[in-house]
């Protein structure tokens, strides 16, 4: 339950961690040497330069019980007090009780020692934190007792407080300072990274510590690395796509100046169906609309245009709902493709499709559910692989899916920083894909 507590109560950046094991070795000395001061200078020196006064005092009020009248009292009061800077006044007024300011730590001291020593003490006022005041029982009635406040306490005991709050404050400042040049780096690699990983490529120089710096370096040769593959890849594939176009241009020419049978129609079907295959092998590894930039647009003005089009190629498929509203970083074609691909998807082992966007402060979803057969949870990963079919006998389009439509969006989610999620439709009771990107 306690490490719970913490947890929650504890910053979750990097910059706040720091600045808590910044602050907190600062802060806990602070309390220390603060209340060793306070302990030394409120408790152990008010109490000696306490019981100094009273030596002084008590020679005075031995001289006044001794006196044999009260105007010998009075001149021997007078006598003594001038040379030890007191004042007494004899006989003075009756006074009872104790008086100080809540917040006159040394005070409690004061009156705990003066009362130690002189059974005979009547009141003391301290309220006044320039004068002590004290009043005694003599021979000749109550004797007042005059002095400077800075006689039985130490003088500006805060100055060592503020000079230390001020170090403290200063020192936090030229910390946080260094600091935030020490972080900077740290968070310029993890913008850098996290634009990669939406599929944008931002520019970046290793800074900082060492540390940090060969952090950077590794990303950038792995950034490389990244690319020089995905370009080497559509490379070859283009090369093979070229290559093999050739014979088949050639085949579907030949079969077009035979005279059309069931045996040539056939085979005008497997080379359309050939053609296909290319295209979509070609489209899924080179993928051309992720190259483009993102570009500032309307959620939900997308999905419209989507779903007119598919309207419009004989697909049934509606607008649900609409949550939210705002704009996103979005790459348009690869999304329309990806929506297209889900919708498609939809209506292939559906009788219909529904389709929905919700906008949130960090991400939206488009929602496309069917009522056809749906896919079993257990085999959800596995759908969203290159080349898988789960089912051939579901597939209505006569065999010609290759796999590639769930993988290609899963692909656009993850090019803008998203994922495609396959869960069980509980409106339409068939399959919901949920296409998640990050704004």
């Amino acid at each position: 339950m306690l490490s719970r507590w913490i947890k929650n109560v504890m910053p979750r950046g990097l910059y706040g961690r720091a600045a808590l094991i910044l602050i907190l070795p600062i802060v806990t000395i602070q309390l220390v040497v603060s209340i060793a001061f306070i302990q030394r200078h409120f408790e152990d020196v008010t109490r000696q330069m306490t019981e100094n006064v009273v030596q002084d005092v008590a020679l005075i009020l031995d001289r006044v019980n001794r006196a044999p009248d009260l105007a010998a009292a009075e001149a021997q009061a007078a006598e003594f007090a001038g040379p030890l800077s007191l004042a007494v006044t004899l006989p003075a007024p009756v006074a009872e009780g104790d008086s100080r300011v809540f917040y006159d730590l040394s005070g409690r001291v004061v009156i705990a020692t003066l009362r130690g020593t002189f059974p005979t003490i009547g009141a003391i006022d301290l309220y006044d934190l320039k004068t002590v005041r004290i009043t005694l029982g003599t021979e000749y009635g109550p004797m007042q007792v005059e002095l400077p406040r800075r006689r039985v306490s130490a003088s500006n005991p805060h100055q060592l407080l503020v000079l230390m709050l001020v170090t403290g404050l200063l020192m936090t400042t030229i910390a946080f300072i260094f600091l935030r040049n020490q972080i900077r780096p740290i968070r310029r690699l993890a913008v850098a990274a996290e634009a990669f990983g939406k599929g944008r490529v931002v520019a970046y120089r290793p800074t900082g510590a060492t540390e940090v710096r060969a952090a950077g370096n590794a990303f950038l040769d792995m950034r490389a690395r990244i690319e020089r593959q995905i370009e080497q890849r559509t490379l070859l594939l283009s090369g093979v796509s070229h290559d093999l176009r050739t014979p088949l241009t050639r085949l579907k020419l030949g079969l077009s100046m035979l005279d059309p049978d069931e045996e040539v129609e056939a085979l005008r079907r497997d080379t359309a169906e050939m053609e296909g295959l290319l295209d979509s092998f070609l489209s899924f590894v080179r993928d051309e609309a992720q190259d483009e930039a993102p570009v500032t647009t309307d959620p939900v003005a997308l999905l419209r245009t989507v779903v007119e089009d598919a309207r419009r190629g004989g697909q049934n498929v509606s607008l649900h709902a609409v949550e939210g509203a705002g704009t996103a970083p979005l790459r348009e074609i690869a999304v329309r493709r990806a929506l297209a691909n889900l919708i498609g998807n939809a209506v292939r082992y559906g009788t219909r499709a529904e389709v929905s966007v919700a906008i949130s402060d960090r991400a939206l979803r488009f929602s496309v559910e069917d009522d056809g057969p749906g896919i079993p949870k257990e085999r959800r990963e596995e759908a969203m692989r290159p080349f898988t079919r789960l089912d051939r006998a579901r597939n209505q389009n006569l065999g010609t899916g290759v796999g590639l439509g769930l993988a290609i969006t899963a692909d656009i989610a993850r090019g803008h920083g998203g994922t495609l999620r396959l869960t069980e439709s509980e409106r339409l009771g068939g399959l919901r894909a949920d296409l998640v990107l990050a704004r």
